[in-house]
């Protein structure tokens, strides 16, 4: 097959003819052939050579005007941008591992020999840039025929790959997600086989790829496989504890880990947003700690809300996620979680509502979100329900926004305001009377203005015999 149609820019003409002269072979190699092969756009383009990689990306920058290029020369790598293209150049290679390590021995190969030690098969695929055989694909392990049956499959044997670098057991699960295919039968149960090794593998890398598979369009893909090849209870075992369902008295509670996947999938429908899918997943992760059985009510989750909100930092820290704004938004969503759902089930109060405005603040309409995404019942008419529901709470929401003004509430009067006009210091009954003015505006008593809760300020500080 050849691909010289789809290899038009000039950087690889141009850098095939400066392989030519160097009398060395050149590829294009990887992702960008496979994403060729699978009619998806990547900017990303690695080249290998059976030469010096350094040398070539150099001269091949020269070339084409380019003027910076990153030289990583304990790797032998070199990287530079042109146009839209990221471009990264490497001697072809070939590899050994120790157990203990995911570092590998490298020395100097041949482009099937660097072909070998690619992951997959789909990601050894490779494009000539020679002028002898320009845009002839090389693809030693069929792997044109795995992207036709949608199959991720390992060049050597999958014990081999993925003992020697464990990471490519989350990178064939997060390409079974993103690209819709099946993971290999021997390739899936050496996945079982080798998931301790998981452990050698840095946090980083693993919640990188972690992050892809919940970026991706259906992430319960992912998890479910992550579940199944028990890598999850190595990476993840918080949510691990989700899984299953306990019976007393002939009643169960459903499975967590089906339901909080589920609620990732119906979240994914309406967000791209990363830290919002984040949410999704650790909306209900103390429920197993919090669980409950109690002969008049069923089984109880009280207070998984508080706990998995105060869950969260240590999970984030753990995965090596950030532990910034991020992790208090997502933090925030998970306290929140069941608000707006209380509010569905009964009389919705203006009170209630401007607490929870106040509450959730910018992050009201992603709150929403997550709520809706929480109807996993099978009951489509309750889902209608409980949809039409909050279609209600939100309405009442805007009505209550555009009227008082809550969204990241401040109250209108200060504790120096409060100071100024008593002529008092700093003491516990300033705390108190602000709290008394802020419950006042939420409660609807007086408007979320200056000079009322200044009337109220003086009237309420006075009996206080301020």
């Amino acid at each position: 097959m050849n691909l010289k149609e789809h290899i038009t820019h000039k950087v690889f003409s141009t850098c095939g003819r400066i392989a030519d002269k160097k009398g060395a072979k050149a590829y294009v190699i990887g992702g960008f052939v496979r994403d060729i092969l699978l009619k998806r756009d990547s900017k990303d383009i690695d080249i290998v050579t059976e030469g010096n990689g350094m040398e070539l990306a150099q001269d091949t920058a020269k070339a084409l005007n380019v003027k910076k290029v990153t030289l990583f020369k304990t790797y032998g790598t070199a990287a530079f941008k042109t146009g839209d293209l990221e471009l990264e150049f490497v001697g072809a290679r070939s590899e050994s591992y120790s157990k203990d390590s995911r570092n590998p021995v490298v020395q100097s190969g041949t482009i099937k020999e660097d072909q070998k030690r690619r992951d997959f098969t789909i990601n050894a695929l490779a494009i000539s840039l020679n002028k002898e055989n320009f845009g002839e694909l090389i693809d030693p392990f069929n792997g044109l025929e795995d992207l036709e049956n949608k199959i991720i499959r390992t060049p050597l044997d999958p014990d081999t790959t993925y003992c020697d670098d464990p990471l490519r057991m989350m990178r064939a699960i997060r390409f079974a997600t993103q690209l819709d295919f099946e993971i290999e039968e021997s390739s899936f149960s050496s996945i079982k086989d080798n998931s301790e090794r998981i452990d050698i593998i840095t946090k980083e890398r693993i919640a990188d790829e972690l992050n892809k598979i919940i970026l991706s369009k259906v992430p319960s893909r992912g998890f479910k496989l992550l579940n199944s090849t028990g890598l999850l209870d190595y990476i993840f075992p918080e949510m691990a504890a989700l899984r299953g369902v306990e019976y007393k008295n002939g009643q169960g509670h459903k499975d967590n880990f089906f339901h909080t996947i589920q609620v990732l999938d119906n979240l994914c429908e309406n967000t791209d947003d990363l830290w919002l899918r984040w949410s999704a997943i650790l909306h209900d992760i103390a429920k197993p700690p919090t669980k409950r059985f109690h002969k008049d009510h069923g089984w109880t989750f009280h207070g998984h809300e508080d706990l998995g909100a105060r869950m969260v930092p240590e999970i984030f820290k753990k995965l090596k996620l950030p532990l910034n704004q991020k992790m208090k938004y997502v933090q925030k969503l998970v306290l929140l979680h069941l608000r707006p759902i209380a509010l569905t089930k009964e009389e919705i109060s203006d009170s209630a509502l401007r607490r929870l405005l106040v509450d959730a603040g910018d992050d009201i309409d992603d709150l929403m979100k997550l709520c809706k995404a929480d109807i996993t019942s099978k009951n489509e008419t309750k889902v209608k329900k409980y949809l039409k529901n909050y279609d209600l709470v939100e309405i009442k929401l805007v009505q209550l926004e555009e009227r008082d003004r809550l969204r990241n509430f401040q109250p209108p009067v200060t504790g120096e305001m409060i100071m100024k006009t008593f002529k008092i210091k700093p003491c516990k009954a300033i705390g108190e009377l602000k709290k008394e003015i802020k419950d006042a505006i939420l409660s609807g008593k007086i408007p979320n203005e200056k000079d009322a809760a200044m009337d109220f300020m003086i009237s309420r500080g006075k009996e206080m015999g301020l």
